[in-house]
């Protein structure tokens, strides 16, 4: 069997002390999930005045965008427009496929108006 070199050695130590760090975190964070749970952890975690930060940026945001809104709105139509039509595509396109087949018969009877689909006469 072949010596490993020395790097490898060391390497291998490093590995093996970075990997007992990690499971004793592991370990670690078990206990205290364990103790206390994660929704309880979030909603203790943020107290009263980021909250009221919170509110009171959107109530900010939302002032902002109602008076964009009442500025532009032509573009507010022509994008809440284009909304319902991207969820009624589906519909929409069977009905235009329904009209192409009724508007591809009558081209047919037109074209050939006695005998077959080949013009000839039966």
């Amino acid at each position: 069997m072949t010596r490993l070199p020395q790097s490898f050695i060391e390497d291998r130590a490093l590995r093996d002390a970075a990997r007992a760090v990690l499971a004793e975190d592991i370990e670690r964070l078990r206990a205290s999930l364990s103790e206390e749970g994660i929704a309880s952890r979030v909603s203790s975690g943020v107290s009263s005045t980021i909250t009221s930060r919170i509110r009171t940026g959107a109530r900010d945001v939302l002032a902002q965008a109602k008076a964009q809104a009442g500025d532009h709105k032509g573009v507010l139509a022509v994008l809440i427009g284009a909304i319902v039509l991207w969820f009624a595509r589906g519909p929409i396109l069977d009905w235009l496929d329904e009209f192409a087949d009724i508007d591809d018969d009558t081209d047919t009877d037109a074209a050939f108006p006695e005998g077959d689909a080949q013009g000839d006469p039966a």
